[in-house]
């Protein structure tokens, strides 16, 4: 026969042992205003603290638990030496919403979360439950933080490292983003030159910016930028590629030429004729 001592060595033959880290599957047994016990199939019934049973702190376990409920927990501390494990609903939430954000990021996503608070140097928003920063020079209105309290930006990734807790989102990023989807190769801008580098100019349009590169300014060949350019002038060029994972924009009066170095030559021509040029290019490519 199988007596109560077969039966106990057969327990502790068993392996009952849980790592911290864990994810595992109990049914809620009994529910007070400390602690919730939960069956996870081990020597002893495990414990969830009060605090481990939500990232809202408000919320009690009662208005997390049901009595008889299964679901998954995460084992944050092994085996005490009465077999006991110590369980959290709080931290697998936590890992389960970075997973998400890092999903969110790897896509490209653009999310909108609600600012909480300002600091000195940008402000603390909300998203998925959990606190992010937004740097006061990834901000569209710098200047106007101390207004932005509950209000819902929309932003794009900077940084999701749950490794050190880092979330840091762009508002100005998202915007770029935004405006870069509306555009296509082809499309005639009009837009004022913000910067000048010896590699291209710098166009600001519809809130966006575009690079010109030197070798898309014309056939000819262009010593020095600042001979055909000035900041703070208005020009006309077509986008000829959009890359919207990095969020560049090339640009090219060059496609506007109907001779080789006619922009150098005649730019107010090529200016005064760029709609039915970019009409041609387009239909080109």
């Amino acid at each position: 026969m199988f007596s109560t001592e077969d039966f106990a060595n057969a327990l502790d033959s068993y392996d009952y042992s849980f790592q911290s880290g864990q994810v595992v599957q109990g049914k809620v047994t009994s529910i007070d205003r400390d602690e919730a016990l939960i069956d996870i199939g081990g020597k002893s019934i495990a414990r969830l603290p009060a605090n481990e049973a939500s990232m809202q702190r408000s919320l009690a376990l009662s208005d997390v638990l049901e009595l008889e409920e299964e679901r998954d927990f995460l084992v944050i501390r092994e085996q005490d030496s009465d077999g006991q494990v110590t369980l959290s609903l709080k931290r697998l939430e936590a890992q389960r919403i970075w997973e998400r954000l890092q999903e969110s990021q790897d896509n490209g996503e653009i999310v909108q979360a609600t600012v909480l608070k300002p600091n000195r140097g940008g402000v603390v928003v909300e998203l998925l439950g959990m606190r992010g920063f937004v740097p006061r020079s990834h901000l569209a209105q710098p200047d106007a933080m101390e207004t932005l309290t509950g209000q819902t930006l929309t932003l794009s990734y900077l940084e999701v490292n749950p490794d050190t807790n880092k979330l840091v989102l762009s508002e100005r990023l998202a915007q770029r983003s935004l405006a870069v989807q509306t555009l296509e190769r082809g499309q005639l801008i009009e837009g004022t030159v913000t910067g000048i580098k010896p590699f291209g100019a710098f166009v600001n349009f519809d809130g966006t910016t575009g690079l010109l590169h030197i070798k898309e300014i014309s056939e000819s060949y262009i010593r020095s930028i600042n001979d055909v350019f000035q900041v703070g002038q208005t020009i006309k060029a077509v986008i000829v590629s959009i890359d919207e994972a990095r969020g560049r924009i090339s640009l090219s009066t060059r496609a506007l030429e109907k001779s080789p170095g006619e922009f150098v030559t005649s730019p107010e021509v090529v200016f005064e004729e760029a709609e039915k040029r970019a009409n041609f290019y387009r239909s080109r490519i």
